[in-house]
């Protein structure tokens, strides 16, 4: 595939910046995004990319890099403190120095498990990330959120530590199957309810297009969920603030894919999350009934889950309880006002949760 449109050039600010570049043929600009004291890169990488793992190597050898290759489990079973230790035990065993850098080249939970094993090794390496999915280009790799999950839940364990550049080559998704592109659809689904309706605009106007990755649709809602990222993460990395409203539908899709063992896709789970919070808003009188039924629309069109089974209520309001977006035993939710106005509803009584659930019961 190629694509006649130059790069994009994505800035995040704050203390740590970086450029999240957007394109194709992105592996080419590796060498030159690293710091100039680096010798030795560890690539990251689950079993399906073992190909695309040796031609990043190769460009490094090419370069004057030591590049040694960590293959791990795909999808969250790579989210595990085994899973780190073995990177650390590569890291060790292979003499990497603070001045040496860890990248990660693959979808969303493998550029969290590098981000973490970056920022753990000698207290933090430098870290590029080449995310490989839609979900890892829109979100995960972009913002310096890095964890594993434990038994008591996803992502408890982790730390903030930017990347010092992200590579978006929207290369690695032309070999995507249809159900793999759609799943990362919930997280640009999820900026345009916050912040860009124009990129529910372009969903709603033509969702084969937007949806395909050879189209200037697609790009465009890339971009500007990336963008949306950039700008929010660059303002509040710590999530202390701004960064909360990324959270949407986040606190109940955590809980489910939990409860699904982490079989369910992200995307899926973050779905079913954002009905469940378009209808604790429309009970609170924050949001139009046309409002959530817009979420159901545009997300059935993604052909991604709306619903949940009833009976399993008490099992995620017991996780919910658990999450880290909880503070003082209080549940906090982003809801939204309207559509691109999003605020943060603060200890709801369970029993308003529960009627929000039953509207997705199924």
């Amino acid at each position: 595939m190629t694509d006649a449109t130059p790069t994009t050039t994505i800035r995040v600010g704050g203390d740590a910046p970086y450029d999240v570049l957007v394109g194709r043929g992105l592996v080419r600009e590796l060498p030159g995004l690293l710091p100039p004291q680096a010798k030795k890169v560890l690539i990251v990488h689950a079993p399906t990319l073992g190909r695309k793992a040796n031609d990043v190597r190769e460009t490094l050898i090419e370069a004057g890099y030591e590049a040694i290759i960590a293959e791990v489990p795909d999808a969250e079973d790579a989210k595990r403190v085994e899973v780190a230790a073995f990177c650390w035990q590569v890291l060790g065993q292979a003499d990497f120095t603070r001045t040496d850098v860890v990248l990660g080249l693959g979808g969303g939970a493998i550029t969290d498990l590098a981000g973490f094993v970056a920022a753990t090794w000698l207290r933090g390496v430098a870290l590029v990330q080449i995310p490989t999915s839609v979900l890892g280009m829109v979100d995960a790799s972009v913002g310096g959120k890095t964890g594993i999950n434990t038994a008591e839940g996803k992502n408890l364990v982790g730390a903030f530590h930017p990347p010092i550049a992200v590579l978006a080559d929207l290369d690695h998704l032309d070999t995507l199957s249809k159900n793999e592109i759609l799943a990362g659809f919930a997280e640009i689904v999820k900026a345009g309810f916050i912040a860009e309706p124009e990129i529910l605009d372009i969903i709603e106007a033509d969702v084969d297009r937007a949806t395909d990755p050879a189209t200037a649709e697609f790009r465009r809602v890339v971009e500007l969920s990336i963008a949306l990222k950039a700008r929010v993460v660059g303002e509040d990395l710590t999530e202390q603030g701004l960064r909360e409203i990324l959270n949407y539908g986040h606190t109940l899709g955590h809980a489910v894919e939990h409860a699904e063992r982490y079989q369910w896709r992200h995307g899926a789970a973050v779905s079913v999350g954002m009905v469940f919070a378009a209808e604790l808003a429309r009970l609170t009188g924050r949001l139009s009934d046309e409002a959530v039924d817009r979420h159901r629309r545009i997300l059935e069109s993604l052909t991604l889950p709306v619903s949940y089974p009833l009976g399993r209520w008490n099992t995620l309001l017991a996780t919910m309880q658990r999450d880290k977006k909880a503070r003082a035993g209080m549940l906090r939710f982003i809801v939204l006002d309207e559509i691109g106005k999003p605020v943060v509803l603060q200890g709801p009584d369970q029993s308003l949760l529960f009627a929000a659930y039953q509207e997705i019961g199924s």
